[in-house]
């Protein structure tokens, strides 16, 4: 039934699976999607620490190579600049084994960064890629 419930309405599964986590059902769990479930919630939150890290990224290196545009284009990037700063700190915080991912996320993102950034401040049409 569980595996059909999980199938057919993710929440009323997770809660299902919370009450018998709660009432030590364990014979009970569907322990294959759980995992899955598992899985995914710590893939979700290296996506977002990487998502944060390439807005980041990318609006940093806007104010660095853009220097003629309005003062407004320029105040609404450092905006996001401090909100994505602080997203990723706030990630850190709640789960602070992601540190041990930074790097990595970093690596990963900065590419993607880059390609916003050419892409947002039409560097592409004088060939930079």
């Amino acid at each position: 039934m569980s595996n059909k419930l999980y199938n057919s309405d993710l929440q009323l599964w997770i809660k299902q699976t919370i009450q018998q986590l709660q009432n030590r059902e364990f014979t009970s769990l569907d322990i294959e999607n759980l995992i899955e479930e598992l899985i995914s919630l710590g893939k979700s939150e290296r996506n977002t620490l990487r998502s944060n890290l390439k807005i980041l990224l990318a609006h940093l290196l806007k104010l660095k190579i853009q220097h003629n545009v309005p003062d407004s284009m320029k105040t609404s990037w450092y905006s996001s600049v401090v909100e994505h700063r602080q997203r990723v700190l706030d990630n850190l915080a709640d789960t602070p084994s992601l540190k041990s991912f930074l790097i990595e996320a970093v690596e990963k993102a900065y590419p993607d960064a880059r390609k916003l950034a050419i892409k947002e401040s039409k560097l592409a049409k004088f060939g930079v890629r």
